[in-house]
């Protein structure tokens, strides 16, 4: 290829200058360079099934931080970030008339079929153009071709062969180094940058953010290297990830690298590189085993969705199954406002609503509750999770949905959650609770994940009035009266073994401390 030639580095879910191939391969392969992001308008339409917003404000604002982010990198070495909106074929399609220079379009592959359309126009757009595509791989920890399987077609149904395959036979690459110059935009091209839009340009409202929120973070590879600085160097959080990760409260109780996973401002390699030099320099436990055993769920659902494509989204799931899920708005309403009456539920969702973040624990029990209490068709929860989560990536939302509905890998049918139980396993006071439900702030301890079994003094004393100020359970499952008459009191050991705070609870050693293993039946 001619030197003098320039190369459109087209980013989407890769806003990242560490450990960027498209980047590398470009400064290789070119004089010039325009990195470009569009702001693809298919991104803000409704849902596919129930016509959500796509995007909601608090992924839109860390989105937002993100490309200003590396922008302002871009530009410290030499570079900027081209900003368009439209439709990323038609806007490289202009490009490369515009410039008439174009030998080359560079871009990260991605996994979902939307996203794989876009690629096929860029590269229709570009064969008719006559320009080169050049394609890398950058989203998983384990690259596509470096998997211990023939094809993906081959890939095991079950996550624990999975792992396993790869940790014996797998390896991972190595770190790309950041580049500390970027070749330049095409002189005298008249290429404008292109201003960074605003949500209200692109007809979305901005957030405000809550001061309860476990995230309140600014989105950008710049935050996010700091994010891992320090949470394993600074103050050696990794070190106990295994046994905080079920919190509920706060910032450090897991490592909250999932929203900058999602958009690529930080690589999955990078963090286990990381996790390496730590394990080398400090302590190698369970813990930090366990952040590369998440990476690996992630890896997982990425090559899942690669492998069934649009059956991610399938009514029927993986597994082809019937299930006559209802579809009562008003029990979905009550569910996605957090007014369910089941105040586990409740503060869970209603933390979604306001920040845009939920917990690993609260996200499995908030589905198992849509699914199998409600009987709710499984897409309206993953369509809302679409919608507001900060860290949402398709291929984990709605894989671990199929996964909840028992329609997806590893299906173990009737596997229910237990609100009751897992409230007072993982809230035992009741903290998080009166975080975000304060009109229950007055029903003191474990007794407010139950407040229809109190007694109407109590109630009283608490200045709660169900259906009132709080609303009665809008469906009741036998086994929650298994536990409603326990008391705990969080002092001492209790049924599960002892437990720290009541938002930073122990690991019990037979319970699978995520969504997909567990030993029992009785979650």
């Amino acid at each position: 290829m001619s030197t003098s030639r320039t190369v459109i580095c087209l980013l989407r879910n890769d806003l990242r200058l560490h450990d960027n191939e498209v980047f590398h391969w470009a400064q290789r392969n070119a004089e010039h360079i325009v990195p470009l992001y569009c702001f693809d308008p298919g991104h803000y339409l409704g849902t596919a099934n129930y016509n959500l917003p796509r995007t909601g404000p608090f992924r839109l604002r860390f989105l937002l931080d993100s490309i200003q982010d590396l922008r302002t990198s871009l530009i410290q070495r030499g570079s900027t970030l081209v900003v368009r909106r439209g439709r990323p074929q038609e806007v490289v399609g202009d490009l490369i008339k515009q410039l008439g220079s174009v030998s080359a379009v560079a871009f990260h592959e991605e996994v979902v079929p939307e996203d794989q359309q876009v690629e096929r126009g860029v590269r229709d757009i570009c064969s008719q153009m006559k320009v080169k595509v050049h394609t890398c791989w950058g989203s998983t920890l384990y690259h596509r071709d470096d998997l211990p399987f023939n094809h993906l077609s081959r890939l095991p149904d079950v996550y624990t062969q999975f792992r396993k395959a790869v940790e014996t036979q797998g390896r991972v690459r190595p770190v790309l180094p950041t580049l500390d110059q970027l070749k330049p935009l095409p002189p005298g091209s008249g290429l404008d940058e292109g201003l960074i839009p605003s949500p209200e340009d692109l007809e979305q409202t901005d957030t405000v953010r809550d001061p309860r929120s476990a995230f309140p973070c600014s989105g950008g590879e710049t935050q996010a290297l700091a994010r891992l600085q320090h949470y394993f160097w600074d103050t050696d959080a990794v070190a106990t990830y295994k046994e905080t990760r079920n919190g509920l409260i706060g910032l450090d109780y897991s490592t909250k690298f999932s929203p900058w996973l999602a958009i690529g401002c930080i690589s999955p390699r990078y963090i286990y590189q990381q996790i390496k030099k730590y394990e080398s320099e400090r302590t190698a436990n369970q813990s930090t085993y366990w952040v590369v055993f998440e990476l690996l769920w992630r890896d997982y659902f990425k090559f899942v969705g690669a492998k069934y494509g649009d059956r991610l989204f399938d009514i029927k799931g993986l597994q082809d199954k019937s299930i006559p899920w209802k579809k009562d708005m008003n029990l979905f309403n009550a569910w996605k406002e957090g007014r369910t009456g089941v105040p586990f539920v409740d503060a869970n969702m209603r933390e979604l609503a306001l920040t845009g973040f939920m917990s690993n624990r609260g996200r499995q029990n908030v589905a198992s509750f849509l699914t199998k209490d409600l009987g709710l068709d499984w897409r309206m929860g993953a369509e809302w999770f679409h919608y507001l989560l900060v860290d949402h990536d398709v291929s984990s939302n709605y894989g671990n949905w199929l996964y909840s509905a028992g329609i997806g890998n590893d299906p173990r049918e009737n596997r229910k959650f237990n609100m009751i139980k897992q409230g007072l396993d993982y809230d035992i006071n009741g903290d998080y609770i009166r975080h975000w439900i304060p009109e229950l702030k007055g029903i003191r301890g474990g007794e407010v994940h139950a407040p229809w079994t109190l007694s109407s003094a109590s109630l009283s004393h608490a200045r709660v009035s169900l259906n009132d100020t709080y609303p009665s359970p809008i469906v009741m499952a036998p086994e929650w009266s298994r536990h409603t008459n326990k008391k705990p009191t969080g002092a001492g050991p209790s049924a599960r073994g002892k437990t720290g705070p009541s938002h930073t609870p122990k690991q019990h050693k037979d319970r699978g401390i995520d969504f997909y293993f567990s030993k029992s039946k009785n979650f």
